[in-house]
C-alpha cells in the first residue's frame, strides 16, 4: 500500500490555483482553462469573502508544508515565500474592505468582466456557445458588483469622486459605442456564427442592458452619495496598497526622494537629446511637440499594428541567441488594437498556459490615425520584446519547473513592470536607441515613470514639493498640481495625462512599481556581475532571472544577486 505524503509548498500553491479557478473563471480564462469560458465570478461581498477564506485555508496548509522535509530547497523556498507574501498582502487589502469601493477607470471588477471576452476562445461554434452563456452571466456579475458597492456606501467606504466620474463615462461608451444605441457587447457578439445569431444577440442585448443599469445607478445613486469624499487615500491606505502592488514594505519617503533624483538625472539627458532635434528648444517637451508635427510617423490604424508587429519580430530575431535563449513558442507575440473604451495606456496580455492563445500587445488608438514613432519604439520594447512578453511567456514556458502559481497568478506588479522598464533600458544599453527621436522618446517614457513615483506618493501622502524643484517648490501636492506637473513634464496629450492621473487615484501604489522595480532589477544584476566578475554571462543571467518566476521586491534583489 502506498503511503500518502504531506504536500510541499509548490503543491499547496498549485492546489490554490485549482480552487481559485473554480471561484474565479476570469482567472481561468486567462490561463486558458476551457471550462471557464462560459462563467463569470461572484462579485458580491459573499464572493469576495469566499476568496478570502480560500487564502486563509491555503496559508494554514502552507504552514504545514514548510515544516516538511525538502521544503527548504531553493525551488520550494521561493514558491513558499511568494505564496505567503501574496496571500497576506491580498488579505490585508480584503480585510480593509477595499473591494467595497473598487471604482475607477481601469482594473475594477466591471472592467474584468468586459475585458475577459477579448481573450475568451472564439474559433468554433462551441466556443461561441460558451460565449453566449458567459454573456448571459453579465447581468448577475454586475448585480453582485453593485451589491458590493452598496455595502461600501452603507459603511461609508467611498471611492474617489474623480475616478467615479470617469467610470460613469466609460460605462456610457460601453453601452453605446457608435452613438446609435449599440453597445460594446453587441459589437463583440456580431462576430459570432450565424447559427447562434439569435442567441448571441439576445444575450448581448441583456449584457448591454446590465451596463446601462449599472451606469444609471453609478450616476444617480453612487455619485451623489460620495460627493465631497477625498480623491486621495492617505499614508495608511497607501502603504497597504503599495505593499500589494510591490511585494515590499516600502520606505515611502525614501522612494519619493528617489523619484526626484531620477527626475533631475533624466531631465539633464533629455536636454542633450532635445538639442539634437530642435537646437535652442526651451524644454525637451518643446522638441517632442516639434516631433509630433515634423517627426517620423506611421499613418493608419492597420499600418501601425503591422509596424509594431515588425518591431517585435525584429527584436526577437536579433536578441535570440545573443542576449536571450528563446523557445520557439516564446518567440510568437501578436500586435493588436485595444477595444474602444479602454484606458489610454498600451498594455499586454500573457499567453494561455498551453500557448494556444499567444501573448498580445494592445494599442489604444484614442481615435487617432497618425502615430509618432518616437512614442512607440521603447513602449513596445516595454510591452512586447524584450519586456512583458519575454518575461511572462518564459514563466509559462518553464511552468513545469516552477509551480503553476509562480508562473501565472502569483505575479507581483512591480516585478513585471520593473522588468519591462529594465528591458527599455537594456535596449538603450545595446544601442537600439541611437536615433535622437527614438532616444528622446525613451527618456520621455522613463521620465513619465519617475514622475509617477513623485506624484503618486506625493499627492496621496500630501507631501511637500522640494525646494529644488522647478515646479511649485515648497507647496503641498494635490491631484490638481499632480496633473499640471505631469502635463508639463510629459509629451503625452491632455487626454492621456488626465487618464493617467485618474489611474493613480484608482489604483494607488501601483504606478510607482515601474521605477522601483527597475531599480531592483538593476541592483540584482550589478550584484551578480560583481560576484562573478569577468565570468559574468548576461545571457545566462537573463534566462535564469526570467525562469525563477515572480517575486516581490523584498525578495527580488536577493534572489537575482544569487544567480
Amino acid at each position: 500500500m502506498s503511503q500518502t505524503t504531506n504536500p510541499l509548498p509548490r503543491e499547496v500553491a498549485d492546489a490554490y490555483v485549482d480552487e481559485l479557478i473554480a471561484l474565479d473563471p476570469v482567472t481561468g480564462t486567462y490561463l486558458g482553462v476551457k471550462e471557464s469560458s462560459s462563467r463569470l465570478p461572484d462579485l458580491s461581498p459573499g464572493g469576495q469573502e469566499a476568496l478570502a477564506q480560500l487564502a486563509r485555508r491555503t496559508l494554514e496548509r502552507l504552514d504545514e508544508a514548510e515544516r516538511q522535509p525538502g521544503a527548504d530547497s531553493d525551488i520550494e523556498r521561493r514558491c513558499g515565500r511568494l505564496l505567503r507574501e501574496r496571500l497576506n498582502a491580498e488579505l490585508a487589502v480584503h480585510d480593509a474592505e477595499e473591494g467595497l469601493r473598487a471604482v475607477g477607470n481601469m482594473a475594477t471588477p466591471a472592467h474584468s468582466v468586459r475585458d475577459v471576452f477579448t481573450v475568451t476562445p472564439n474559433q468554433s461554434e462551441e466556443d461561441w456557445a460558451a460565449i453566449a452563456e458567459r454573456l448571459r452571466a453579465v447581468p448577475a456579475a454586475y448585480a453582485g458588483y453593485r451589491e458590493s458597492l452598496s455595502l461600501g456606501l452603507e459603511r461609508k467606504l467611498y471611492a474617489a469622486p474623480r475616478p467615479t466620474a470617469t467610470f460613469v463615462e466609460q460605462l456610457t461608451e460601453w453601452s453605446d459605442t457608435d452613438g446609435k444605441g449599440r453597445g460594446w457587447f453587441e459589437d463583440f457578439a456580431s462576430a459570432g456564427p450565424e447559427a447562434l445569431r439569435a442567441e448571441l444577440d439576445e444575450a448581448a442585448r441583456a449584457a448591454t442592458a446590465a451596463v446601462v443599469e449599472l451606469r444609471d445607478w453609478m450616476r444617480d445613486v453612487y455619485t451623489p452619495a460620495i460627493e465631497g469624499a477625498p480623491n486621495t487615500v492617505g499614508r495608511e491606505r497607501y502603504g497597504r496598497l503599495a505593499r500589494y502592488f510591490n511585494g515590499a514594505d516600502l520606505d515611502l519617503d525614501e522612494a519619493y526622494a528617489y523619484g526626484w533624483s531620477e527626475f533631475h538625472r533624466l531631465l539633464g539627458e533629455m536636454k542633450q537629446e532635445a538639442e539634437k532635434i530642435l537646437p535652442g528648444a526651451e524644454t525637451p517637451w518643446v522638441a517632442l511637440a516639434h516631433l509630433d508635427e515634423h517627426g517620423k510617423h506611421i499613418d493608419g490604424v492597420d499600418e501601425v499594428r503591422d509596424w509594431l508587429q515588425g518591431l517585435m519580430d525584429q527584436a526577437i530575431d536579433e536578441l535570440d541567441g545573443t542576449h536571450f535563449e528563446l523557445a520557439e513558442r516564446v518567440r510568437k507575440v501578436e500586435s493588436c488594437i485595444a477595444p474602444p473604451g479602454s484606458a489610454a495606456a498600451p498594455y499586454y496580455t500573457a499567453p494561455s498556459e498551453d500557448f494556444s492563445r499567444p501573448g498580445r500587445t494592445w494599442l489604444p488608438t484614442m481615435g487617432q490615425t497618425r502615430f509618432p514613432v518616437y512614442d512607440l519604439v521603447s513602449t513596445w520594447y516595454h510591452e512586447g520584446v524584450p519586456g512583458h512578453h519575454l518575461q511572462l511567456a518564459q514563466w509559462a514556458h518553464v511552468a513545469g519547473n516552477l509551480s503553476r502559481y509562480q508562473a501565472t497568478i502569483g505575479g507581483v506588479s512591480a516585478n513585471a513592470e520593473g522588468w519591462a522598464l529594465y528591458a527599455e533600458r537594456l535596449m538603450d544599453e545595446l544601442g537600439y536607441l541611437t536615433d535622437a527621436e527614438q532616444r528622446l522618446g525613451y527618456l520621455d517614457a522613463q521620465m513619465m515613470r519617475a514622475a509617477r513615483v513623485i506624484v503618486d506618493i506625493g499627492m496621496h501622502l500630501e507631501l511637500d514639493i522640494p525646494a529644488d524643484s522647478p515646479f511649485h517648490p515648497g507647496e503641498r501636492w494635490t491631484p490638481e498640481l499632480a496633473q499640471e506637473f505631469f502635463g508639463a513634464h510629459s509629451s503625452r496629450p491632455a487626454d492621456f495625462v488626465e487618464s493617467e492621473l485618474t489611474r493613480y487615484l484608482t489604483i494607488p501604489g501601483q504606478a510607482i512599481g515601474y521605477k522601483l522595480g527597475e531599480r531592483a532589477w538593476l541592483q540584482g544584476r550589478e550584484n551578480a556581475r560583481a560576484r562573478h566578475g569577468a565570468n559574468f554571462d548576461l545571457k545566462a543571467w537573463h534566462m535564469a532571472a526570467l525562469s525563477q518566476g515572480s517575486l516581490g521586491l523584498d525578495d527580488l534583489v536577493d534572489e537575482l544577486s544569487r544567480l
